[in-house]
């Protein structure tokens, strides 16, 4: 367990490596969102919105950050998460999640530590940014 006193500001938090994105991985949120946008799964729809192709949702990656957070803490510690989309994800590409601690704080009675999150491809383009916020004993 993650605790408090052992974290120090510029710490990394342990990365997440998910294997490539595909189509059915990207149909199946689709599904489980009811965001059937068809630039998310057809083809011809996203190349007549000036894509190459299907793109990933947002969403999917913000998940993937969500991901990071609760291996990396319990769930009832989250308070607070937020995130910003600055490139699009592909079919193919591998994302990588990464925390960095910025601040810790006292208040109210909790220790929490505030994170900068980041989505990055196999190239090592950011697709998203973020911010969390974290209690710790």
């Amino acid at each position: 367990m993650v605790r408090f006193k052992d974290i120090q500001v510029g710490d990394a938090i342990p990365a997440l490596v998910k294997p490539a994105l595909d189509r059915v991985q990207i149909a199946m949120f689709a599904g489980a969102t009811g965001d059937f946008n068809p630039i998310h799964i057809d083809d011809q729809a996203a190349q007549a919105n000036k894509l190459p192709g299907i793109i990933a949702h947002g969403m999917l990656s913000m998940a993937f950050l969500g991901q990071l957070l609760t291996n990396w803490a319990p769930q009832k510690a989250l308070r607070g998460f937020s995130t910003r989309f600055t490139a699009m994800a592909f079919p193919g590409d591998i994302i990588t999640c990464r925390g960095v601690v910025k601040a810790k704080i006292e208040e109210n009675g909790e220790n929490l530590v505030d994170l900068e999150l980041s989505a990055v491809n196999q190239k090592g383009e950011q697709t998203l940014a973020g911010k969390a916020r974290i209690a710790l004993p």
